[in-house]
């Protein structure tokens, strides 16, 4: 069996291999120790926020140095690991129009809590600063909130995305936990979010889980909706309604589009969640909105300018839209244990077969981060914002 997986996915077998492999895991450890020193003293010390934003753009002009000279040396482009995205869960307690988990995605799969620290374990001596925490929904795992004080203990920041239904229950035992970030799926309001989500009162549930936490916890815990822009909901009276939810309850607010290429989404019945050219005029209303908002609310919504600008050809070019992958910062998870360079693609093994450690910094994580950069793939949108800002020529194109 072991040797079956070496086939698959090579791990490092020669000494100068295993050396510089281990090499990289020191030096991504050192970085994440010392990124994680810096958020603890910019979140202590108010004073501190203007050279943590200093650190932030200083970084993003770096990637986007290394962007333009990869597209001439793709060797440049190596792993990164910054973000580990796990599903933890295929279970659902909703049944969206646009997504396939709670059904024929990975049905009943589930991750133990055991292989979820192994992999946090794997992913503090890698280098990873974050972990997300998703399913399905993650509130159904019964072992969630020993999966966020894991994180905590070593040192590596956990979010949760959820729906937001079970909140209310749910959000004691996370917050003693260590938990501090949530992110929640946001379909519309009211009637518009029950028919997108097919589950009656699912709205008001939702609402009432976000008062309670910010009745609990006030501003402790950092919370973001993101707001998905179909063709049901590209309507400026959509986005006025989200934007008004986000500054009632305090939340931060970030935009995704209808997805085509991952494999726990779909565009619904006869594509009726998805963008065509016909939808141009509706896309570039919808923007302008944002962008007001934007100028009005920075502190709830830092996507920058040219990232919102971009949002029309996202939508309608699909996967004509060419912008560099930043995937060599992450690895995602799936609830049977895949695990991949991203959500869409690029496999390099199973945590009930190996471990995490054995499969990073190898030739085949390597390769798939430069096949990923190049959008040797079949694209996607994720990480728009980060992409667009790393891209000399989109920032060239979106500045006004």
């Amino acid at each position: 069996m072991k040797e079956n997986i070496r086939k698959h996915w090579p791990t490092p077998k020669n000494p100068l291999a295993i050396i510089s492999s281990n090499l990289q895991y020191r030096h991504m450890r050192l970085r994440s120790t010392a990124i994680h020193a810096m958020r603890q003293a910019t979140s202590k010390y108010a004073s501190f926020q203007n050279l943590k934003q200093g650190f932030v753009n200083l970084d993003t002009l770096l990637a986007r140095g290394r962007h333009s000279l990869a597209a001439h040396l793709p060797g440049l482009i190596q792993p990164q690991p910054a973000l580990l995205t796990v599903a933890i869960t295929a279970r659902c307690n909703l049944r969206c129009i646009g997504c396939r988990y709670g059904r024929d995605f990975m049905p009943n799969q589930q991750l133990p809590l055991g292989t979820v620290e192994n992999l946090l374990v794997d992913a503090r001596e890698a280098g990873f600063q974050t972990v997300r925490l998703y399913g399905g929904e993650p509130l159904l795992h019964r072992d969630l909130p020993r999966m966020v004080s894991a994180a905590c203990r070593l040192g590596i920041r956990p979010y949760v995305t959820t729906n937001g239904i079970l909140l209310a229950d749910k959000i004691g035992a996370l917050y003693e936990a260590g938990l501090r970030a949530l992110t929640i799926g946001f379909y519309g309001t009211n009637t518009a979010y029950d028919e997108y989500v097919q589950r009656r009162a699912a709205y008001a549930n939702l609402e009432n889980g976000v008062a309670a936490v910010r009745d609990r916890y006030g501003m402790d815990i950092q919370i973001q909706i993101n707001f998905l822009l179909t063709t049901l909901s590209c309507r400026v009276s959509a986005v006025e309604e989200a934007i008004q939810f986000a500054e009632r309850h305090r939340t931060r607010f970030q935009v995704d589009i209808a997805h085509y290429s991952l494999p726990y989404f779909t565009e619904g019945i006869d594509h009726q969640l998805q963008f065509a050219t016909k939808y141009r005029d509706s896309l570039e209303t919808v923007t302008k909105e944002l962008l007001r908002f934007k100028d009005r609310r920075p502190d709830l919504y830092p996507e920058s300018h040219a990232s919102i600008r971009s949002i029309p050809h996202w939508a309608i070019k699909g996967r004509a839209m060419r912008v560099p992958c930043t995937a060599y910062r992450m690895i995602w998870v799936g609830a049977d244990g895949t695990v991949q360079l991203c959500y869409v693609t690029f496999n390099l093994g199973n945590l009930h077969k190996t471990r995490l450690k054995d499969m990073l910094f190898t030739e085949a994580h390597k390769q798939a981060s430069r096949d990923a950069f190049a959008l040797n793939c079949p694209n996607c949108h994720c990480h728009r914002d980060e992409r667009i800002r790393s891209h000399a020529a989109s920032q060239q194109t979106y500045r006004q």
